[in-house]
C-alpha cells in the first residue's frame, strides 16, 4: 500500500492553505471534528480495505494498490 499526493500541484497548495486556514481540518467538510481532521476518519478506513484505490474525499491524499 502507498500513499501519495495528488499529481495536481496547484490543487494540493489550495488544499494546504485551506487545512491551515482551517486548523488542520478538511476544508471540504462542513463539520469540525476528530473524523475530519486530516488524513480524515474515512479516508483512514478506506485505506484498511486491501481493493480500494482511489482518492481521499478532498483529492488531496491517493491510495494505490
Amino acid at each position: 500500500m502507498k500513499i501519495r499526493l495528488n499529481d495536481d500541484k496547484e490543487l494540493v497548495a489550495a488544499i494546504r492553505k485551506g487545512l491551515k486556514e482551517n486548523g488542520g481540518y478538511c476544508p471540504c467538510r462542513r463539520t469540525r471534528s476528530e473524523d475530519t481532521k486530516c488524513i480524515c476518519k474515512e479516508f483512514r478506513e478506506q485505506t484498511q480495505d486491501p481493493d480500494f484505490e482511489g482518492y481521499c474525499h478532498c483529492l488531496l491524499y491517493y491510495k494505490e494498490k
